[in-house]
């Protein structure tokens, strides 16, 4: 599990901690007999589709979807050509009431990463069918430390947290220099009791365009979905 981004020199200590070595023996072992998602390549794809330098947004989701195709390194996304699960048909709502964007009709993120989005699991893999079967493995000491690395860049970043796991990471954020939105899960058992009508998205815009940083096109239909990354990556 390689990771040549400019995340390396700021978490590769972690990879000489005892826990990382257990982690990825467990995660192995599991490949060895069971289908583990995401693929191999693609577990760190969120470090490696929005850089260190890029990330304005950290959207935090908890555990990689266990179906076949779907999970694909970026929380809540899902590739080209796989069914949109519940809790992003929920997303895409809540996407359409707060800023009128037009409804996708498929569920890949990768745009959002591109252009300064991070979407990353505090677990990063997990066994086909097994939701939560990778938690407690060393994955949150991992994430935990993707967290405080993000929370202490200089220029101030918006946390977007969904949920009970998520909303117990803000201990690790400094609030008085980042903005933290967050709400109830989208899952379609809490999105009524407070995520629908949260506003996150035009919320995490205001918060950047007050620091002085210029907002993020949420918009993943059409040629959008290419998500290129502007010239300031403020």
């Amino acid at each position: 599990m390689s990771m040549t981004t400019d995340w390396n020199p700021l978490l590769r200590g972690e990879f000489d901690k005892p826990y990382w070595k257990d982690l990825q023996q467990f995660v192995a072992e599991e490949r060895h007999t069971h289908a583990v998602y995401p693929p191999h390549d693609e577990v760190f794809a969120a470090l490696h589709l929005t850089p260190y330098a890029a990330t304005k947004v950290m959207l935090l989701g908890q555990d990689p979807y266990h179906g076949p195709g779907q999970a694909h390194g970026l929380c809540f996304s899902v590739p080209p050509g796989i069914r949109v699960p519940p809790s992003l048909q929920n997303i895409h709502k809540e996407l359409h009431d707060d800023l009128g964007l037009t409804v996708p009709d498929h569920g890949n993120l990768e745009a959002w990463a591109h252009r300064g989005v991070l979407l990353l699991n505090t677990t990063l893999t997990v066994r086909a069918g097994q939701a939560g079967s990778h938690q407690q493995r060393g994955w949150e000491t991992f994430t935990d430390e993707v967290i405080r690395t993000v929370n202490a860049k200089a220029d101030p970043v918006v946390f977007i947290l969904w949920g009970n796991a998520a909303r117990r990471k803000s201990e690790l954020i400094d609030r008085d220099r980042h903005t933290i939105i967050e709400s109830p899960h989208p899952s379609p058992f809490s999105a009524r009791n407070g995520f629908f009508g949260s506003r996150p998205f035009s919320r995490a815009n205001e918060a950047l365009v007050a620091a002085g940083r210029t907002p993020i096109d949420w918009d993943v239909t059409g040629a959008a979905a290419n998500g290129d990354i502007g010239q300031d990556e403020r």
